[in-house]
């Protein structure tokens, strides 16, 4: 482990893990996040188009575009921050540094916040992006959705609605500690609390109904985890070892295996939540960008070469010890 990642773990104890441990004020976590958010600087040779008019919908919120050449791919991308709070800008240092990396535009969706707009705001959001990105000419065999922590959650969730919808899938999607069951039933939730440096255990059966409302919490499109994952695309996940959300991406990648979907899977051994998010600092944060952009790589240029029979990567599970 890098004395970066050190240092950021001592860090998200000092602030964030303390706040997780309290009831939720909404308002007053927004207002936290607003004033901390850093953005990194856009990368040369890319443009940043903010789109947050309410008529900019259903492509509300930002893209960066290549400006050197037609990328060959696009990102979809997802935000975390539990449906409730951040955005995508608070989330630039992992859509940017994976666009750059991937040779991918890529699009980061504002979708609705809850509790104000609760499920299935977000996933209706998400659907409405995706099939205008179809709609405007993009191929789906060169998209592919990501997103990181609810981000991630809500992106799988997307992949489930469009295959039951009978739409054309993206190539495959790359999902950071994705959040997958807001029935918080993983064993991690008890065994990580203390471990992990940012999240309390409980905190997320305390969240989980600002975006539920009224819906059930194992509904397989606010929950994944309990969705029938079969003739989904290849799927890359990324958690850390000492995460309260371990096991969310461990029992998904079973269930995901089980239905015979391919799928790789890195275990970082004790690094933070969304850990991409720290890219501009943390050496292990710029790796894990890398592998996702290669995966990216991989999936979308398969629909290039054989568009009536793209052939998925082979699974594998690989654990990254740092």
């Amino acid at each position: 482990m890098s004395w970066q990642c050190r240092l950021i773990c001592g860090f998200l104890r000092r602030t964030f893990l303390p706040e997780t441990r309290k009831s939720i004020d909404v308002a007053r976590v927004r207002r936290l996040t607003a004033r901390r958010i850093w953005t990194p600087g856009v990368p040369h040779g890319w443009r940043l188009r903010e789109q947050y008019a309410a008529s900019d919908a259903p492509l509300r919120g930002e893209w960066l575009i290549c400006e050197r050449s037609p990328a060959q791919r696009t990102f979809l991308y997802l935000h975390g921050g539990g449906y409730y709070f951040c955005s995508p800008r608070s989330q630039r240092a992992i859509s940017f540094g994976l666009g750059k990396r991937a040779d991918a535009d890529v699009f980061s969706l504002d979708y609705r916040l809850a509790p104000e707009h609760p499920f299935p705001a977000a996933l209706d959001d998400a659907l409405a992006a995706y099939r205008r990105l179809l709609a405007d000419g993009r191929r789906p065999g060169s998209i592919v959705i990501g997103g990181d922590s609810a981000g991630g959650g809500l992106a799988l969730a997307t992949l489930i609605a469009l295959r039951d919808a009978g739409d054309p899938l993206p190539a495959g999607a790359v999902l950071f500690s994705p959040w997958t069951d807001l029935a918080a039933t993983g064993a991690s939730i008890c065994e990580n609390d203390g471990r992990d440096p940012m999240f309390s255990g409980g905190v997320f059966a305390r969240i989980a109904p600002f975006y539920l409302g009224s819906a059930s919490a194992t509904d397989p499109y606010a929950s994944p985890l309990y969705a029938d994952f079969r003739g989904l695309p290849p799927l890359s996940f990324f958690v850390g070892s000492t995460e309260t959300l371990l096991d969310d991406t461990r029992r998904a990648v079973e269930r995901a295996r089980a239905a015979g979907v391919a799928v790789e899977c890195e275990i970082a051994r004790g690094l933070p939540h969304i850990w991409p998010i720290y890219a501009p600092f943390m050496p292990e944060a710029r790796s894990t960008l890398d592998v996702a952009a290669q995966f990216a790589r991989r999936v979308a240029a398969a629909d290039a070469h054989d568009s009536e029979n793209p052939r998925p990567p082979q699974s594998s599970a690989t654990s990254i010890a740092s």
